[in-house]
């Protein structure tokens, strides 16, 4: 008889059971099998004890979530989104998109120092998900007041010494639990940091016999000590040396269960494999099975007592929030915060609609984290919204390479609020043989702060190819340089906005020889071009990734109208001679649209089409003729990936810019094929309608164009097909592309790695 220690209790004290956790990551999934069989027979345990993985199991079983209710949860969780960070772009505010995800490392400095990165993984998602899955119980404060008493272990590494948690937030208290040292940050409680609390107690039998368990059930996934041969790695080393206090006290635990479920003789997976969740899940039953009879008989010796009521509390489909805390936010970043979180007092709230808030407050770009708590206050309710602002003064890096301009670094500083609240200044360079740099302002203003102000200007000097009727004319340095001030208002903060702008723009192309160049070169001693435009533009922005996207519209429409459109030319053949003045009148109207959508799970198809018209005024008598020497104000096509120029479009089998026009219109099709976690493979298609005259005279061709581009510049048609290799590596992306042209006759090769340096918006 396995209880024979309690054979002298008296028949109407019913014996204290304790269910105790053990930590093991992933592996703790194994314990749900546990939970289950526990319901099945009517074990209602008088006390939960948890270490990582085991406290967010049992915490929840604690609160009153049954056994296959929690199975369920693990089956449909998205694991990979679970840890996977923070907010996607899709939560991005408009005005912070075009600096998101685009950048390989970054660090804060914070006082003058660099401010030390305390984990690899952030847990915005993470923080949700316990904040939703605990609301049930977001007005207990005292862990014995849950449907069963609960306590979880966690390490204070300021003090050195183990910390048993019996109250204050259930959510917090999980996750202070499983903050593994370096994957998860810190928990600050007090004086206290918290982390993982297998650090110093992996398996803590020990509390719960402090307590005054009679029973206990054990269920222990983590294995102790790893023997030699496991040990083959860094990670399974550093792990090992991390749990070394641990490990060496978990085997004295398990000898103080009455009912010991050894989980690990059956697992094949590690720590880290939530992916394998349902093979987990599935293995977790071995064990248990295992200790079926004693289980049974312990069924048998409770039934003649009176158990806890196990049922989960029940919560309204809507709060209704009377008050709304915030900490840690900045009083110069508090009226954005509460115009995006856009949350009123006295009314109803689903549990989506304080994400979406937290999320649009997130989607600033201030925090490293921010999150949100329900709590009580004298029979009300009330919504803690809690934040980690990034330090004011941010530096971030990422290294790229392509096949038309060669390798760089890019190298940005971002400061927040330095030049008022509400603010954003930025510094970025790419230095590369082949320079680049921008340098930009932007501020949000009015009540709800939906109105924003940029300012920037970009520069580079390249090494540019330029394209005459097909045929290369090298030789040139490129020198181009836009100063843009636009002002936009948000109709929503997230995706859509219209605005007005004006921007001074100078193109110069100078010849890299000093006399005559040769034959096969330009006869051209510079060329340059200048204009001050005013714009209108609307943008809408639904993508749900920054790469690989597999939902969402894009869509852009711009008219603009230069106030200042000059060209200088000068020739060295036969003599030197320059043609100065000022160019005819245009306005210029730009769409841009794409739209994903999924086929199947591994299967996005891509739609997009881009237009540019320019309708160009009468030529005056004291003018130069645009279409004639306007080819800094011209479209350009070319390349496989976007130019930071706003006046160049994508068309894989080009160069970069090798196609300069007045008028197109230009269609993609395309499928993404994800062909396992991070690789895709991309077949595409892209027909152009292009015109080097006025619009007038390019409509009447563009549905039907036969002219030939190497010949003379009549409306022509380009078609490209062509398919493109990338992985979505650490770096950024790796894309290899292989296409043909009709227009050039040619199959061009692509290569692209890490993040490149293009366009802001």
């Amino acid at each position: 008889m396995i209880f024979a220690p309690f054979c002298g209790i008296s028949q109407e004290k019913k014996p204290k059971v304790a269910l105790v956790l053990s930590g093991g990551g992933a592996k703790g999934i194994a314990h749900i099998s546990t939970l289950q069989r526990l319901d099945s027979l009517g074990i209602v345990p008088d006390l939960i004890v948890g270490t990582s993985m085991g406290s967010v199991v049992g915490g929840l079983y604690a609160m009153g979530y049954s056994g296959d209710s929690i199975a369920a949860l693990s089956k449909h969780t998205d694991w990979k989104v679970l840890f996977g960070g923070a907010v996607g772009i899709k939560d991005v505010s408009n005005e912070e998109k075009s600096e998101f995800g685009k950048y390989l490392l970054s660090f804060e400095i914070d006082d003058g120092k660099p401010k030390p990165i305390l984990s690899f993984i952030n847990d915005q998602n993470l923080r949700e998900f316990f904040s939703i899955y605990t609301l049930p119980v977001f007005d207990i404060d005292n862990f014995d007041e849950l449907p069963i008493p609960y306590r979880a272990i966690a390490t204070d590494i300021v003090n050195g010494k183990e910390v048993v948690l019996s109250g204050g937030s259930l959510g917090t208290t999980m996750r202070a639990s499983m903050s593994i040292p370096g994957v998860f940050s810190p928990i600050k409680q007090d004086d206290a940091l918290l982390v993982d609390g297998g650090v110093l107690n992996n398996f803590p039998t020990d509390v719960a016999k402090n307590m005054g368990a009679d029973i206990i059930i054990g269920s222990d996934v983590g294995g102790g000590m790893q023997p030699i041969e496991k040990l083959d790695n860094i990670t399974t080393i550093l792990f090992q040396t991390a749990m070394l206090s641990s490990n060496l006290k978990s085997p004295e635990n398990a000898k103080m269960c009455d009912i010991f479920i050894d989980h690990v003789p059956n697992l094949t997976y590690s720590t880290a494999d939530f992916e394998r969740s349902t093979e987990i899940y599935e293995q977790g039953k071995l064990a248990v099975d295992k200790n079926i009879d004693k289980l049974v008989e312990l069924s048998l010796k409770l039934k003649k007592f009176k158990q806890r009521k196990h049922q989960l509390p029940i919560v309204p489909n809507e709060l209704f929030i009377d008050t709304i805390e915030f900490k840690g936010v900045s009083q110069q970043n508090m009226s954005i915060v509460k115009s995006r979180v856009n949350l009123k007092l006295k009314q109803n709230y689903t549990m989506q609609d304080l994400i979406g808030g937290v999320h649009r407050a997130m989607g600033t770009n201030l925090f490293d984290e921010i999150y949100f708590s329900p709590f009580a206050y004298n029979d009300k309710m009330g919504l803690r919204i809690e934040g980690v602002e990034k330090a004011r003064h941010q530096v971030k890096t990422a290294i790229h390479f392509s096949s038309h301009r060669g390798a760089g670094i890019i190298v940005n500083y971002t400061g927040r609020n330095i030049f008022g609240n509400s603010s954003r200044f930025l510094v970025s360079l790419d230095i590369a043989q082949q320079p680049r740099a921008r340098i930009q302002y932007q501020k949000n203003f009015g009540e709800e702060k939906k109105w924003w102000w940029r300012t920037e200007t970009y520069g580079q000097n390249l090494d540019q190819d330029v394209y005459f009727e097909g045929e290369l004319a090298s030789g040139l340095k490129n020198t181009y340089f836009i100063a843009d001030t636009e002002f936009n208002r948000n109709l929503n903060s997230l995706r859509s906005y219209v605005g007005l702008g004006m921007d001074y723009n100078y193109s110069k192309l100078k010849s890299a020889f000093a006399s005559d160049p040769g034959e096969d070169q330009l006869l051209l001693k510079y060329y340059k071009y200048r204009a001050f435009d005013i714009y209108a533009q609307a943008s809408f922005n639904t993508l749900n990734k920054v790469f690989y996207a597999t939902k969402g519209t894009a869509a852009n429409v711009k008219v603009s109208r230069p106030l200042l459109h000059e060209a200088e030319i000068a020739t060295i053949h036969p003599v030197e001679d320059v043609l100065k003045g000022s160019t005819n009148g245009y306005t210029k109207l730009t769409t841009e649209f794409e739209q994903r959508f999924r086929v199947n799970e591994k299967v996005t198809a891509i739609l997009g089409f881009s237009t540019g018209f320019t309708f160009i005024d009468e030529l005056k008598q004291d003018q130069v003729s645009f279409v004639g020497y306007g080819y800094g104000g011209y479209y350009f096509l070319g390349g496989s990936i976007m130019s930071p120029r706003k006046s160049n479009f994508v068309f894989p089998g080009l160069n970069e810019d090798e196609l300069a026009a007045t008028q197109f219109m230009m269609a993609e099709l395309g499928l993404q094929y994800n062909l396992a976690s991070k690789l895709y493979l991309t077949p595409h298609i892209n027909i152009a309608s292009v015109g080097f005259a006025e619009f007038d005279e390019y409509i009447k061709h563009a549905f039907s164009p036969s002219g030939n581009w190497e010949e003379n510049l009549e409306t022509s048609a380009f078609f490209s097909a062509g398919i493109t290799t990338s992985y979505n590596s650490i770096i950024g992306p790796i894309d290899f592309d292989i296409s043909y042209v009709n227009g050039i006759d040619k199959v061009r090769f692509f290569v692209g790695v890490g993040i490149q340096f293009n366009r802001s918006n």
